[in-house]
């Protein structure tokens, strides 16, 4: 039997459901019943009547899906997949910035801990930030933990104050400038579609900037047949899957997630065999970080 049989029989068993990011590894996408970005992976995870939520992605994601389905069992495909940028911001910066500013909304990006988002008032994803700042009543913002990400959003709503963090993703903010000159270079006829986690000055010479899922919508609507791509190269699997006509092309080769690709189709396997990896969030944190993620769905709709 083939490791996919295999994994098909175990989520027939375990009435199981599995969740995976774009920047996993294709073979895992390809098995996968959601494949998306993060929101559309928490909404999928608050939705499902599955017992069992195997997420092929990192821990946050995890935890968001465990504070949205308190009931269900949530699996780590690998245990050890984080994201360094979710542990970019303190409680103690947040407390201080509160104490610095009246009228301040919290939002945190929802690539954070569980811990950092009881301390939020709201969470966003790339895919919705830009909407759910420009709803929120307060003027002063205090966007955690990735300030590409913030600036960007600091752009796009002027009417607010942005106040920034120091935090961001180690393969979006390597992008320079540079680099994406190069790429514009080796294929002149190619747009530019950028992940906004990317530094302002690359964000400055895209064609299109949105998240992963918009950034695959961009491409399979528009009418050009080339496309150099700002985010992990993870995407491509969708990409190409419903653009099989349409070239792609990564700004650097080593655009990868190091956490995201330890994932594997053994991995998750293992994960759905033995139940191992489960995720637990403590109670007191489980109820602090409920809201702001709930007031992300109800924002963003």
């Amino acid at each position: 039997m083939q490791i996919q049989e295999e994994i098909e029989k175990l989520k027939q068993e375990k009435n199981a459901v599995i969740l995976a990011h774009y920047y996993v590894n294709e073979e895992v996408q390809a098995i996968a019943d959601y494949v998306g970005d993060s929101f559309y992976l928490s909404k999928a995870a608050a939705k499902s009547d599955a017992d069992v939520i195997l997420f092929a992605g990192v821990s946050f994601m995890g935890e968001s899906a465990k504070i949205l389905s308190p009931d269900k069992t949530v699996l780590m495909a690998d245990g050890q997949a984080d994201c360094p940028m979710a542990h970019m911001v303190t409680l103690e910066e947040i407390e201080k910035v509160r104490t610095q500013y009246e009228d301040l909304a919290v939002v945190c990006y929802i690539n954070s801990t569980a811990e950092i988002k009881t301390a939020s008032d709201v969470c966003v994803t790339s895919a919705n930030a830009v909407k759910i700042v420009s709803r929120l009543p307060q003027k002063n913002i205090f966007f955690i933990p990735d300030k590409n990400l913030g600036a960007y959003v600091a752009e796009q709503v002027p009417q607010k104050n942005v106040i920034l963090c120091s935090g961001y993703c180690p393969v979006h903010n390597h992008v320079t400038k540079e680099a994406v000159k190069a790429a514009k270079a080796a294929h002149p006829g190619a747009e530019f579609l950028v992940h906004p986690e990317c530094p302002a000055e690359v964000l400055g010479l895209a064609d299109y900037i949105g998240s992963t899922s918009g950034i695959i919508q961009y491409a399979t609507e528009s009418t050009k047949r080339e496309f150099i791509i700002g985010t992990v190269t993870g995407v491509f699997y969708e990409l190409q899957q419903k653009n099989p006509d349409k070239a792609f092309y990564p700004i650097e080769p080593e655009m990868i997630c190091t956490d995201m690709i330890l994932v594997t189709l053994e991995k998750v396997r293992q994960a759905l065999a033995c139940g191992c990896n489960e995720v637990s969030v403590v109670e007191r944190v489980k109820e602090g970080s409920l809201p702001p993620l709930d007031r992300m769905l109800k924002l963003a709709e």
